[in-house]
């Protein structure tokens, strides 16, 4: 059975939504509930920091690039098979905040996720430099869209006791529910880079964080009305398929390659395949038993010398693309190519594969849904096939030899040059692969 849930949302960006979720998942946990955590959107850090704190994988669920039989089958796989208590999702950026894409019903938003599920929204609001005004926000967000409902506000950043009341004052005048009020602090502030926050894998002291987030929200939330606005799971699917890219594969996984959704990885065992990590940093080669190597994004321009140094990791994935396709996604595919430049001007030699330079010495930011038609196949998807991805990195391209892989445009139509490209076995994409198009 699929157990309730809710959303933790947002007026906008920064305004709280990961501290309150973290805090949440670590003190549902401490109280022993098992809490399946969501992640609304493509963003792929948020969910690790998830795992953590909740002792369980997260998923990403995204409207704009899932279908809805898939979203409901991840539901029902993460939480109804694995008999969790409550689900807690994340949202991205603001509720209603998702792409303009004509034609396209569900668009990547938080409050369509909300919609679509029957989840309620707990909206967190950052209350600086405002007080009875902020009830005029969440009023506006609570009529905003008749299917997606306001369970209640957490306050954020509350300055002090009168604060708060003339807070709460607000809300009751509009009949918005106030689940928590959270007082200004920076003890849970986590450290961040240009792709958003560090990785929960890199957090030395994450133990402390948890438990530190887990007091603050217990401490200033009302967890068991929280617990009781959860609503009930209205969506339901089967539809999880995964094409694997092969059945033995190479996965690239440490500090520089790390990015891939948790439901690829799953979609791909449950298909049969079996994963061999393996390890560029630690100058590892890719199994020599594997059919397919696939190099997932992450931050290669971090590590661009040991990766040009790892003389092993390089001849292996140059013999394995010999007679065996090579796929790469962002920073996968730039290792993949001939050259990266980093943001201090320095070259730094990559595997060759393509023919592929990249440089983060000017920084240029590219972000957003990707649709893209394979001119070409790619691991685990012929030609022709239409995949839905995510595109978001800092490098600009130099030199793009090879054959294009695919025409690739954004969420509206419009045309976009990091078509990826081809060369013999090796492909590579900019986009993060989510799933395939259906219709």
């Amino acid at each position: 059975m699929t157990p309730p849930g809710l959303i933790v949302s947002a007026p906008a960006s920064g305004s709280g939504k990961t501290t309150l979720t973290l805090g949440l998942l670590a003190a549902l946990r401490d109280r022993g509930l098992k809490v399946q955590p969501f992640k609304s959107g493509p963003d792929y850090i948020d969910p690790g920091f998830h795992g953590a704190a909740a002792g369980r994988e997260s998923l990403n669920l995204d409207t704009w690039a899932m279908g809805a039989a898939m979203i409901g089958g991840l539901i029902a796989g993460a939480a109804g098979t694995q008999d969790a208590d409550l689900i807690v999702a994340e949202g991205s950026m603001g509720l209603f905040d998702g792409v303009l894409a004509p034609g396209e019903q569900d668009n990547g938003s938080s409050a369509s996720l909300a919609a679509l599920t029957g989840w309620p929204v707990v909206l967190v609001l950052d209350c600086s430099g405002q007080a009875q005004s902020a009830a005029a926000v969440a009023k506006g967000f609570a009529v905003m869209q008749a299917d997606v409902r306001i369970a209640g506000v957490v306050l954020n950043k509350v300055a002090s006791p009168r604060h708060e009341a003339m807070l709460r004052a607000g809300m009751e005048a509009v009949g918005i529910a106030v689940l928590g009020a959270l007082p200004r602090q920076k003890e849970i502030a986590m450290p961040s880079r240009h792709l958003g926050l560090v990785q929960a894998g890199e957090q030395a002291d994450m133990p402390r964080i948890l438990e530190r987030a887990a007091r603050f929200v217990a401490d200033n939330v009302d967890l068991d009305r929280l617990i009781a606005v959860a609503g009930a799971t209205t969506l339901f699917g089967a539809d999880t398929d995964v094409a694997p890219p092969g059945q033995r594969i190479a996965l690239a996984r440490d500090g520089a390659f790390s990015f891939v959704y948790p439901h690829q990885l799953a979609g791909w065992r449950r298909a049969g395949s079996e994963i061999v990590p393996f390890s560029p940093l630690n100058d590892e080669a890719p199994d020599d038993r594997a059919d397919t190597c696939w190099l997932p994004g992450g931050y290669p321009e971090l590590h661009a010398g040991q990766l040009a140094a790892a003389r092993t990791f390089r001849a292996g994935l140059r013999r394995f693309a010999e007679t065996r396709p090579v796929h790469g996604e962002c920073g996968g595919y730039m290792a993949m190519g001939q050259g990266l430049i980093d943001t201090d001007g320095a070259r730094h030699e990559m595997a060759g594969l393509l023919g592929l330079v990249t440089s983060y010495e000017t920084r240029k930011m590219h972000l957003g849904y990707r649709l893209a038609t394979l001119k070409t196949g790619m691991p685990g998807h012929a030609a022709g096939t239409r995949l839905r991805g995510h595109e978001f990195h800092y490098s600009t391209i130099l030199e793009q030899p090879d054959t294009p892989l695919a025409e690739v445009v954004d969420a509206g139509g419009a045309a976009v040059p990091e078509t990826g490209s081809r060369r013999g076995h090796a492909t590579g994409t900019f986009f993060h692969l989510i799933a395939e198009a259906q219709g």
